[in-house]
């Protein structure tokens, strides 16, 4: 017999299915626990800027700080080309290079941002999270109008609008919608100074991967959001790598974030 301790509900789960109960009676559960203070080491523009986006990412704030980072050293060291992102959500991310460019003098970088600005869409087998919980189970017990779920649905006009608080040139935004296994390579830079990924799924990945990692200057960085998190996601980039015999230095930024700084090719 199972005991009552193996049967007990995960508490994530419970509280998901509350909430899609309650809003049914047109109520909903909503954390009001403050904002974690930011870490001691965080400049003053940076921590600015991880408080303007909060409400529009769902990115930790050192991973944010880390895109600055790569931000600021592609200005620096003269990287040539394009500031790509794949799987923007409701554009926080961008929003928040944009900002940090501006205040560098430097809004002359193309910005280009894939998402399917609908959600996600289905993931696949390899789609499991760290805990071996397959993506599917998480999407079919969340709900797809809470926008801070693994859904993760926001609206082209939506990103559009955000992006727009930042005062970035609009004519140098480029919005690609649709899968990226559909859009790419088609729209793709012929040139790119930072590539973040952030599609979560195995097959999303994988095809970012082929088509724009070697678009991506020397120096350029690559920035991964979901390694530590999704396994489909680090399946992707191990293989890819691995395949073709390319060693990088995948920088921890936290329990997910990976960063790393892509050589010249030999």
């Amino acid at each position: 017999a199972r005991s009552l301790y193996e049967e007990r509900e995960p508490l994530g789960a419970m509280i998901d299915r509350l909430r899609a109960l309650l809003r049914r009676t047109g109520f909903d559960i909503v954390r009001y626990a403050p904002a974690p203070p930011l870490p001691p080491d965080f400049d003053a523009a940076t921590a600015a800027t991880v408080e303007l986006v909060r409400p529009y990412t769902l990115t930790s704030p050192e991973r944010i700080f880390a895109l600055c980072a790569a931000a600021r050293y592609i200005v620096a060291a003269g990287v040539p080309g394009a500031i790509v992102e794949c799987g923007v959500w409701r554009g926080g991310s961008m929003m928040a290079v944009a900002r940090t460019l501006l205040e560098l003098g430097a809004g002359d970088r193309q910005l280009y941002l894939y998402d399917t600005f609908e959600g996600m869409p289905p993931p696949g087998d390899k789609d499991v999270d760290y805990r071996g919980e397959p993506a599917a189970a998480r999407m079919a017990r969340s709900d797809p109008a809470d926008q801070r779920s693994v859904w993760a649905q926001a609206s082209l006009e939506d990103v559009r609008a955000n992006l727009g608080r930042t005062g970035y040139d609009p004519g140098r935004i480029v919005y690609v919608p649709g899968k990226v296994e559909e859009t790419l390579p088609g729209a793709a830079p012929a040139t790119i100074a930072l590539l973040r990924l952030d599609t979560d799924w195995y097959e999303s990945t994988r095809h970012e991967l082929v088509h724009l990692f070697p678009r991506i200057a020397p120096g350029g960085v690559l920035i991964l959001d979901d390694y530590g998190h999704w396994s489909g996601a680090r399946e992707a980039v191990d293989e890819y790598l691995q395949e073709r015999g390319i060693h990088l230095l995948l920088h921890r930024v936290d329990y997910t974030g990976r960063a790393a700084v892509v050589p010249p090719r030999s």
